[in-house]
């Protein structure tokens, strides 16, 4: 049997909003945006030429949604971004506008630095030390 994560449904207030976001401060792709009726749409956005998960934009649909919209993990970093070159997304993510909360430091695994999507979620910008095998320069 093959399984693999596809999607994760992040709460947001607005679909418009979000999608501006993660296609501009965060250089995502929309993959879908589909009208579902009642004002609702399938919206998924994947970091570029990603053939694996997205996320599902969920617009919160009433008041017990909208309350966790930013908050869907009590305060910890909820989703992380790996990439192949950290200066390049980090800077490029900074002079988007994006907020980073935590500045860039090296650890165990790589370098690593936590950063607020438009909600206040917050997530990991990641570049993995690399492992034998590993292209050395990366």
């Amino acid at each position: 049997m093959t399984q693999h994560l596809s999607l994760v449904s992040l709460v947001v207030a607005d679909y418009d909003e979000a999608i501006t976001f993660f296609t501009r401060a965060l250089n995502f792709e929309l993959s879908e945006d589909t009208p579902l009726g009642g004002g609702k749409r399938w919206v998924v956005v994947r970091p570029p030429s990603s053939v694996g998960s997205g996320l599902l934009l969920a617009r919160a649909d009433g008041p017990a949604q909208a309350a966790r919209i930013g908050d869907q993990t009590g305060g910890r970093v909820f989703l992380f971004l790996e990439t192949d070159d950290f200066a390049r997304d980090h800077a490029r993510m900074v002079a988007a506008g994006v907020r980073f909360v935590r500045e860039p430091r090296h650890e165990a695994y790589g370098v690593v630095a936590v950063f607020e999507d438009l909600c206040g979620n917050r997530w990991d910008l990641i570049q993995p030390k690399p492992t034998r095998g590993d292209d050395a320069t990366a």
